[in-house]
C-alpha cells in the first residue's frame, strides 16, 4: 500500500478524508443549530477545521440527497461522492447573509453537482459506444473503440502521479515537526526508500510502536488537510 492509498484509507477516503465518518460507515449526526452558527461564523473567519467539521456534520444530507437518483447510471458509492463535491463546494460559497439557511443552501448545490453528473454521463453514453465497431483488422474482423485503446498505456495516470507526488512533498516540507517527517518518510519509502514497519521505526526512534501510530495518522491527517485545500 502506498502512501496515497494510506491517505484515503487513513482517514476515510479521498473525499471523506475530512468528514470523520467511522469504521461500521455510519455518518456523524447533525450540529445543533447554535453549534452549527458558532461553526459558520468561525469559518467566516477563516478556520479551516470549522470548515471541515461543517462538511463532516452534513454528511447525512448527502447520503439522503443521493438515495434519490440510487435508480441512475451512476454508482451508489459514485454518487455519494459526487453529492459530497456539492456539499463542500457549498460550504465554501455558503455566507450567513444570505439569509438561507446551510442545510437548504447545501441541498440545492449536492442535488446540482449529482444532476450536472448525470447529465454529462448520458451525454457521453450518447457520443460513442465502446463497443460499437469503428474500423476492421486485416482479417475483416469488426474493431470496436475498446479494442484500439490500448490497456497498458497509463500516460494520464502517470502524470497524475507525478502531480500528487510533487503535492505530496510540498506539503510534507511543510509539516513543522522534525519527527513526523521523518516518520511518514520512513514508514512509506519516500524519496526512494523501502518502506519500513512501525516497529522499526520505533525501535529507531526509541518509542514505542503505538506512539509512532498515532504520530503517523495525526501527521497523514494533516497532509490529507492540506492536500484538500489546494483542491486534492
Amino acid at each position: 500500500m502506498d502512501i496515497f492509498q494510506m491517505l484515503y484509507q487513513s482517514v476515510g477516503g479521498l473525499l471523506f478524508l475530512l468528514l470523520g465518518i467511522d469504521k461500521s460507515g455510519s455518518f456523524p449526526k447533525c450540529l445543533a443549530p447554535e453549534v452549527e452558527a458558532e461553526y459558520i461564523a468561525a469559518m467566516e473567519n477563516g478556520d479551516i477545521s470549522a470548515r471541515n467539521k461543517l462538511v463532516e456534520h452534513n454528511l447525512r444530507l448527502v447520503a439522503y440527497m443521493a438515495k434519490k437518483y440510487y435508480m441512475s447510471a451512476i454508482d451508489p458509492d459514485d454518487l455519494v461522492q459526487i453529492g459530497s463535491i456539492g456539499l463542500m463546494k457549498a460550504i465554501d460559497t455558503f455566507s450567513s447573509s444570505k439569509g438561507i439557511k446551510l442545510s437548504s443552501y447545501a441541498s440545492r448545490c449536492i442535488e446540482n453537482e449529482i444532476l450536472m453528473s448525470l447529465r454529462l454521463c448520458k451525454k457521453s453514453a450518447q457520443d460513442i459506444s465502446i463497443s460499437e465497431p469503428i474500423d476492421s483488422d486485416n482479417q475483416g474482423n469488426a474493431l470496436t473503440l475498446v479494442d484500439v485503446i490500448a490497456q497498458e498505456d497509463t500516460i494520464a495516470d502517470d502524470l497524475d502521479k507525478q502531480v500528487l507526488v510533487s503535492l505530496l512533498y510540498k506539503c510534507l516540507a511543510k509539516i513543522t515537526d522534525e519527527r513526523a517527517r521523518y516518520i511518514i518518510a520512513e514508514r512509506y519509502g519516500l524519496s526512494g526508500k523501502k518502506p519500513r514497519t512501525q516497529k522499526d521505526v520505533a525501535d529507531e526512534l526509541g518509542i514505542s510502536r503505538s506512539y509512532v501510530s498515532r504520530i503517523e495518522k495525526k501527521t497523514l491527517r494533516v497532509l490529507c488537510e492540506m492536500m484538500a485545500e489546494v483542491g486534492f
